[in-house]
């Protein structure tokens, strides 16, 4: 994997620093590097981190914070029996029991949840700071719920930690674990309590209580842009300029009707035939086109008066019809 030209600076845990020692300067610089790499990503984007930690690896696999920075992004992809590999290595390079809670999440993940009580009942609790005791106590809870035992497992992270006011690094996920419980078991009262007190300790936001809060108390969040909806509106538009149409044209011809039937009134009344331009009847017919000549049209006047005709016959060189008589 290539390291980005932009890890410049980077900074290594002092104790990781000292173990890099054990390397060639140039192969420590370029461990350094991928496991700074691993760090930066395995939140964001843990595949990415997972790869990085694979080189580091294939460059020192005798370093202990190698194996436990493969540990991590393993565990991060839910690749479990690859992970608990790692921890046990790097657990035996280093004797220390650190490692020991998420071990033994990694036998719950491998559908152990029995190895994962087991363990929390091993000597190497006790030799866990109250960090690792917390952590521990979370993970054996878990592994009560996997094996349906819910009321024990509320026992279980019933604890001097949970009950206290101080707010440590772990408070929120205890109490949030306590919440989660509760709310399974049907106490959705005491649920709401925890999850509140969850929301104040939880000022990294590394829970998702306050939505949880929410949707007990029956708050809906509603998108306030829904395309959709926009989609639908824009369909019911369409539709009623559809129907405006479809009455437009139904009152044309209604319109037309009444025009027709005026005029064939008209016809009646003064025995005229008046001319429709727009009518198809006389299209194609050779007798029409006689009769449409002979029928009035907008230039024509429909009367001529004697006199024009007089003057008219005069100027083509006629006599009237009166001197021929």
């Amino acid at each position: 994997m290539p390291i980005p030209e932009d890890v410049t600076g980077y900074e290594v845990d002092p104790d990781v620093r000292q173990e890099l020692q054990s390397l060639p300067k140039g192969l420590a610089d370029d461990v350094a590097k991928n496991l700074v790499m691993v760090a930066k990503l395995i939140d964001e984007d843990p595949e990415q981190a997972y790869a990085y930690s694979r080189v580091a690896l294939r460059l020192a696999s005798r370093v202990a914070a190698v194996r436990e920075a493969a540990g991590f992004a393993a565990y991060a992809n839910e690749k479990y029996s690859e992970a608990l590999a790692e921890f046990r290595a790097a657990r035996r390079m280093t004797g220390s029991a650190e490692l020991w809670p998420v071990m033994a999440d990694c036998e719950r993940g491998l559908g152990r949840p029995e190895k994962a009580l087991d363990m929390a009942g091993e000597p190497e609790v006790k030799r866990l700071d109250k960090a690792g005791q917390v952590e521990m106590r979370l993970v054996a809870a878990g592994a009560r719920r996997d094996m349906g035992q819910l009321d024990a497992a509320i026992v279980t992270l019933q604890s001097p930690e949970l009950a206290s006011n101080s707010v440590q690094p772990w408070t929120a996920r205890l109490r949030y674990a306590y919440a989660d419980a509760l709310l399974e078991a049907g106490r959705e009262d005491e649920a709401r309590e925890w999850f509140a007190k969850t929301v104040e300790s939880d000022k990294e936001h590394t829970t998702n209580a306050s939505d949880r809060l929410a949707e007990l108390d029956g708050v809906e969040f509603v998108d306030a842009f829904d395309e959709d909806d926009d989609e639908d509106e824009g369909e019911g538009d369409e539709d009623e300029q559809l129907v405006a149409e479809s009455r437009t044209d139904e009152s044309d011809e209604s319109d037309d009707s009444e025009d027709d039937e005026d005029v064939a009134e008209a016809e009646k009344a003064d025995g005229t035939e008046y001319y429709d331009p727009d009518d198809d009847e006389y299209e194609g017919d050779d007798d029409a086109d006689d009769d449409v000549a002979a029928k009035p049209t907008l230039d024509q006047p429909l009367f001529v008066a004697p006199e024009q005709d007089e003057a008219q016959a005069a100027d083509e060189g006629e006599e009237p019809e009166a001197d021929k008589a």
